[in-house]
């Protein structure tokens, strides 16, 4: 049977989605003039169970940004269908503005210093509630609205690959329409070549750069057998945010990375960022040269959320040359 993303969460919800103390922070933040953010899966149960605190502590270490994950109350039945399905393996079931409406979200993060650009999105949501999706964004004051995977029965031939990318002409048309940009977080699949032709590098070309932008994360496009620098530098302006994570050894996916077994074999090689062997420093002087506006902080398996991230976010604002 065909392992879909729905099957691997919950799988590896129990890696992924730890649940640790979140302590009182008494150190003050680094001075930095990038936004630095976190994507909030990084913490998300500890979200759920003390959303407060949890925000609290972000904004003593010194974060400015997040970046949220659906489903969301405007979010389609099937989007949140898929989610209410892989629940009670994650081991909490709150998303989105955990409980609260965008407008009440908004009041929280503006009483933590906080912002949020940027938010995952259901494919079926993108497709058939951007009207409202808009709304919620511009309530909260957010420019991105984009996927955090091409679902896998999407992408299983070239063709599929194509009329993903068509349809990503039409969720940008929409998104500027609409005040907003689109954009597309790659999980490290369709790096190899299908059919003689690197479906990735198809994305890039079949798309409009007016229209659709993207995230790169360092650690599956480097786990894809790709090189995070040489797409920055030769697409500039496509890549608007980043996530930001590192490998404690380099390593590469099993396959084409078109699976969530090669991904779930490579959890345990994920951490924090300044704390393994991928060059982040040259990753982030090119990531900037090329338009990268948001670095998101991520680690899919933290197990400390503030030795994680306060680790993390010093590392980046004391890194000099970026």
């Amino acid at each position: 049977m065909k392992l879909n993303r729905r099957t691997f969460i919950k799988q590896s919800a129990a890696v992924a989605a730890a649940s640790f103390a979140l302590p009182a922070c008494t150190f003050s933040p680094a001075e930095s003039d990038k936004k630095i953010g976190l994507q909030v899966w990084s913490i998300a149960k500890n979200l759920a169970t003390d959303l407060h605190g949890s925000l609290d502590l972000l904004s003593q270490i010194g974060y400015q940004e997040i970046e949220l994950f659906g489903p969301y109350p405007f979010s389609t039945d099937l989007d949140k269908e898929r989610w209410n399905s892989i629940t009670s393996a994650l081991g909490f079931s709150q998303s989105g503005y955990f409980g609260l409406s965008a407008k009440e979200f908004k009041q929280l993060l503006d009483d933590h210093g906080l912002k949020t650009p940027a938010m995952h999105v259901g494919l079926d949501t993108l497709r058939n509630k951007f009207d409202e999706l808009a709304e919620a964004a511009h309530q909260l004051g957010q420019t991105y609205a984009g996927i955090a995977a091409i679902p896998d029965e999407e992408r299983q031939t070239l063709d599929g690959y194509k009329r993903v990318a068509d349809d990503f002409n039409t969720l940008g048309e929409k998104a500027k329409a609409n005040g907003l940009r689109f954009y597309y977080h790659n999980h490290g699949y369709g790096l190899v070549p299908m059919e003689g032709i690197v479906p990735f590098d198809m994305i890039l070309e079949r798309t409009d750069p007016a229209l659709v932008f993207f995230e790169m994360d360092v650690f599956w496009t480097t786990a894809g057998g790709a090189d995070p620098v040489k797409y920055l530098d030769a697409n500039p302006g496509r890549f608007k945010l980043m996530h930001v994570k590192d490998m404690k050894q380099l390593v590469r996916f099993s396959g084409d990375g078109g699976n969530p077994q090669q991904w779930m074999e490579l959890f345990p090689h994920i951490t924090d960022a300044g704390s393994g062997v991928l060059d982040l420093k040259t990753i982030l002087s090119h990531a900037s040269k090329a338009g990268v506006e948001h670095f998101v902080v991520e680690n899919d398996v933290i197990t400390n959320p503030k030795e994680s991230l306060e680790k993390a976010y010093q590392y980046l604002t004391k890194l000099e040359g970026w």
